[in-house]
């Protein structure tokens, strides 16, 4: 359980900050830009709930809880250490993937299949989830870059990578299921 008494700590105010196992590294480490980007994109998730009603609020209260989740697993680098760990870490599981997976291929079966890329927009829900998508999308390359320097859970790539098309095929479901897409035209204003 967290607790938090005191907001403000200080510790920061050499522009260092703590990661999940105590150690310290600057607040521009790549592994803190990793976690913060998730969370900012918990943070356009609240955005689009304010739009979203039924199951996609449900399936959006439901990824913002799998972004906590996924944030705790990123800020504890060192897994073999975990072992040893009074209390083991919170890890990303395959199940998060498969269930995003599966609300992917359910809401896919009523879209017909794309002509031509489409712009983000149409509905207020769907702009929304259109900018989650970009920011999960830039959480993913910054959390893969991480995984090509430091230890990293591979359920953690996956689910992102897995989540930015979550927001695209529900963006499409937003937009009365497609037919509300703004299409891409090449080339329309040469």
């Amino acid at each position: 359980m967290v607790v938090l008494n005191k907001i403000y700590t200080r510790t920061g105010d050499a522009g260092t900050t703590a990661l999940g196992d105590g150690a310290r590294v600057p607040k521009h480490a790549l592994r803190v830009e990793a976690y913060g980007t998730v969370d900012e994109c918990n943070s356009v998730i609240g955005l689009a709930r304010l739009h979203a009603e039924g199951d996609a609020d449900t399936q959006l209260s439901a990824i913002q809880n799998d972004l906590f989740d996924l944030g705790a697993d990123l800020c504890r680098p060192d897994a073999e250490k975990d072992a040893d760990a009074d209390y083991p870490p919170l890890r990303m599981v395959a199940a998060q993937v498969e269930r995003l997976e599966r609300e992917i291929d359910a809401m896919n079966a009523d879209l017909s299949p794309l002509r031509s890329f489409i712009l983000p927009g149409g509905t207020a829900l769907a702009a929304h989830l259109h900018h989650c998508r970009t920011v999960s999308r830039r959480a993913e390359r910054l959390t893969v870059a991480l995984a090509e320097a430091e230890a990293v859970n591979d359920t953690v790539v996956k689910y992102l990578n897995r989540l930015s098309d979550w927001f695209f095929v529900a963006a499409r479901a937003a937009n009365d299921n497609g037919t509300a897409d703004v299409l891409w035209v090449p080339g329309a204003n040469r």
